[in-house]
């Protein structure tokens, strides 16, 4: 089935919850394969804007749930998700106790929190999938997103249909954990790309190249990578105000990276460093910047060297 051109019954609209740059291209990869979408939001701007796009606005978690058989969770970090969850005024809390929608959490977490959070919702009736999305806003809303599923293939299959919607590519991972186990380990290495990449266009300003000419120069070079693509024109023409993926985003995975491997005696020096550079640009402001501006606090280490 082309998801884009044919969206299956699932009996009611389907629920995204954060409409954030990601919860707006996962809500618009659903409004385009003709679901009904209900998204709610703490800022209603970012609510309005979807409804401009055809998108109702839920007037609370609750009655989200009463309503929506698939919900898609798009909100910052694991504390989110369990309010959103577990909270006074979450999908728990819905006076719902049969058939309860799919919770389809999109956010990178935590990977034991997440999996006890299923866990623990079983017996009020959650039905949790764990699909953290590999790609920026971007990259999802043009159908380029990779979802990384974990939990029980049974659930993953029901909603089929929206998963298939959101990501037309997916991998299953196994057990709740496993999928931010997953995505944690990819945005590692992908940081590390964007890091290089960012060394390499400050490295070869400083030698007098134009940065432009030069990105051409590396993508048909052997040091060729996705990341030339996605964030090597920004940092290129030094564009960081139109984030797809932004720089406080980027630092909390990479926080979640470093805190899982101390906790298996596995030092990560290279993450370490990586986090410190967007700890830089945390402290200059630049939280809501693409992550792609890493390339201005690798130029500014070389101001305060002079």
């Amino acid at each position: 089935m082309n998801a884009t051109t044919s969206a299956p019954s699932i009996g009611g609209p389907v629920g995204v919850i954060g409409a954030g740059l990601m919860g707006s291209a996962v809500a618009g990869r659903l409004l385009e394969a003709g679901y009904a979408v209900s998204v709610h939001d703490i800022d209603p701007a970012r609510c309005e804007a979807l409804r401009a796009r055809g998108a109702e606005v839920a007037g609370s978690i609750a009655a989200m749930s009463r309503a929506c058989p698939v919900i898609v969770l798009a909100v910052f970090n694991t504390d989110q998700v369990e309010s959103v969850v577990e909270g006074e005024e979450g999908i728990l809390a819905s006076g719902r106790r049969e058939a309860m929608p799919i919770v389809v959490c999109t956010s990178t977490c935590d990977p034991e929190r997440i999996a006890a959070l299923g866990e623990r919702g079983v017996a009020r009736g959650l039905r949790l999938l764990e699909v953290p999305v590999s790609g920026t806003s971007r990259q999802v809303a043009q159908g380029d997103g990779v979802a990384l599923v974990a939990g029980d293939r049974a659930l993953m299959e029901a909603a089929a249909g929206p998963l298939a919607a959101i990501c037309p590519q997916s991998h299953y991972l196994g057990a709740l954990g496993n999928g931010s186990r997953a995505k944690l380990a990819v945005n590692l290495i992908l940081g590390l790309n964007r890091a290089a990449m960012a060394e390499g266009l400050v490295f070869a300003d400083r030698l007098g190249l134009d940065r432009e000419a030069f990105l051409k120069v590396a993508r048909g070079s052997a040091a060729c990578s996705a990341v030339m693509d996605t964030k090597g024109p920004l940092m290129a023409r030094r564009q960081y105000d139109d984030p797809q993926s932004k720089v406080d985003q980027s630092l909390k995975d990479f926080r979640l990276m470093i805190a899982q491997a101390a906790d298996r005696g596995q030092p990560l020096p290279f993450a370490q460093v990586y986090a410190q550079l967007l700890d830089s640009c945390m402290q200059r402001g630049e939280a809501g910047k693409d992550n792609a501006i890493l390339a201005e606090a690798i130029h500014r280490l070389g101001e305060q060297a002079r």
